[in-house]
């Protein structure tokens, strides 16, 4: 009779033979990582992780917002969908992705900056860069129905750039844009655009804020006196303007052509730029700087009738790379979106620090991925925010999609349009410090809370009826909670109003508010403001009218 222990031994033998020559023959294979084969398949603890931390990362220019930082952007958009809509607007809202075809050249140099997609069926897509050139699209497809208006959207944009997560400049952000389209008598929407602009910023409470003026037609002049043809040069020198960088300008223009461009674009001030840009005969013999120039008075003779001229600087140096744009462009900035040396007012010159900026700390170089593209790093302390609001006239960008779409030899139908767009992140850079210290994370009302028993069923019942009522109402989500358990709840989203009901109160009627009250102390920080009593008793079926008495706010009931 054989050994059973050695037949298994020659089995395992046999078993330990066939995997060492497979496992020789996979060593051989030309496709085979013969280091990963050595080092074992399976991926180490160290490995494991790292790989986590790669994931648990938001892609570069991205962000999330939590809950207390999503109720500062709910009151931004708030306050910029209530005053578009006081203006007159109508809401649109565009597909977040274009065909490429529909956004390429529309955007100078700035083209670069689109992020491309390509679908499973092979149609070339785009990521939207902005809503003006989605909104000239969506105008061109319905010209024949729509014969102009005001429009807005809000929504996310996407742009290929260097972010400053800090400063709200991202890959992906919010704009609200405002737009109004069709033919009307010069400068009156251009007006109506600044005024909105005005309106919005001063309610969100941005701090002093500038508004910058310029006119495609006053730069085009100044080129065309200073020497330089019309066409795509003086859309790069336009560009090099914009970034007050004089380098560009000297490529293929001769050095007194780029000291006239710069004597001219140094200038800045309020109407009486205009003034002095209609005594420049040099300058006013160009037919372009006479268009711009009487547009620029109109428009300032608007602008004081809404009463924004305080806020209003004539700018030569703005210029706005974009290619789309024909008349009037404008930017808003504030000291606290801007680089250093900046001044919110035009009458004071920008100014340079007393002391000389710290240098920047060396970071250590990051080591390349494999097969992605080389970006520069920003420095973020030595960058603003930027203009937090941009815009201005662009009389041909509709015409060129129906131009596109026309059959040949038909004219193809026009249509102007003047805008804004606000950028909903940058401002939130700006007001998210004071907002953080001052304002609730929710807008919740009253917090209903039992003693003794936990009353589960009663709280259940009273949270109903109150919300019914339009009245935000929460409560602890436990069957026997402890009060100070509850009370902790309440004080933590900083809830004015604790209704506490107890047994023999609800056998009379009766239910407890108690109000909870913060003050800014000292230090600038929040604290609850001590309170010993123990409530006010309040009637059940006058509950909600003691409440709204009192300030709770009282949203649209069922």
């Amino acid at each position: 009779m054989s050994d059973p222990t050695s037949s298994t031994l020659s089995s395992l033998e046999a078993a330990i033979a066939e995997e060492t020559t497979r496992f020789n023959q996979l060593r051989l294979e030309k496709d085979v990582d013969t280091n990963a084969l050595d080092e074992n398949a399976s991926t180490s603890t160290a490995d494991a992780k790292k790989r986590e931390r790669m994931l648990l990362k938001t892609a570069k220019g991205t962000r999330d917002y939590g809950p207390a930082e999503n109720s500062l952007r709910e009151h931004i958009e708030d306050i910029v969908k209530e005053c578009f809509k006081r203006y007159g607007g109508s809401c649109i809202d565009t597909p977040v992705f274009e065909r490429k075809d529909i956004l390429t050249g529309k955007y100078g140099e700035d083209s670069k900056l689109i992020f491309d997609l390509k679908d499973q069926g092979g149609e070339e897509l785009s990521l939207r860069y902005d809503h003006t050139v989605p909104l000239a699209r969506y105008l061109a497809m319905g010209i024949a129905n729509f014969p102009g208006g005001k429009l807005w959207q809000l929504g996310k944009v996407y742009r290929r750039d260097n972010p400053v997560v800090s400063k709200g400049r991202m890959r992906e952000f919010s704009q609200a844009d405002f737009d109004i389209s069709g033919v009307y008598d010069s400068m009156i929407p251009d007006a109506e655009i600044l005024s909105l602009l005005s309106d919005i910023l001063t309610r969100l409470k941005v701090g002093e804020f500038t508004i910058k003026l310029n006119n495609r037609k006053i730069l085009d002049g100044i080129f065309g006196v200073c020497g330089v043809s019309r066409g795509t040069k003086t859309r790069a020198i336009s560009s090099a303007v914009d970034k007050l960088d004089k380098a560009p300008w000297l490529e293929g223009l001769d050095p007194a052509v780029a000291d006239r461009i710069g004597e001219y674009v140094k200038l800045k001030g309020g109407v009486e730029l205009v003034e002095r840009l209609r005594s420049d005969e040099v300058f006013m013999a160009n037919k372009m700087a006479v268009e711009g120039v009487k547009e620029m008075e109109t428009l300032f003779q608007y602008l004081a009738a809404y009463n924004v001229l305080q806020h209003i600087s004539f700018d030569l140096s703005l210029a706005r790379g974009l290619d789309y744009y024909t008349g009037i462009i404008y930017e808003a900035i504030v000291e606290a979106s801007a680089p250093p040396g900046f001044t919110a007012n035009p009458a004071v010159p920008p100014t340079s620090p007393t002391t000389p900026a710290a240098k920047p700390k060396k970071e250590k170089k990051k080591k390349p991925v494999p097969g992605a593209e080389e970006e520069d790093e920003i420095d973020e302390s030595q960058v603003g925010v930027g203009s937090i609001a941009a815009g201005g006239r662009y009389d041909n960008l509709v015409g060129m999609f129906t131009a596109a779409a026309q059959a040949e030899g038909k004219k193809a139908p026009q249509m102007p349009c003047v805008g804004v767009s606000i950028g909903m992140d940058r401002i939130f850079a700006l007001l998210w410090p004071k907002w953080s210290e001052m304002e609730r994370t929710k807008g919740t009302d009253v917090f209903v809370m039992a003693a003794g028993d936990g009353l589960l069923v009663e709280r259940m019942k009273l949270v109903r009826e109150l919300r019914e009522q339009g009245i935000k109402t929460d409560f602890l989500l436990k069957n026997k909670p402890k009060l100070p358990a509850q009370f902790s709840a309440s004080e933590k989203d900083e809830v004015p109003f604790a209704i506490i009901l107890g047994e023999s109160e609800l056998k009379e009627g009766f239910v407890v508010v108690k109000q909870q009250v913060w003050d800014i102390n000292d230090a600038g920080t929040k604290e609850k403001r001590k309170d010993e009593s123990t409530g006010e008793k309040v009637k059940r079926d006058e509950l909600v009218e003691w409440l709204v008495a009192r300030g709770a706010k009282r949203a649209l009931a069922n």
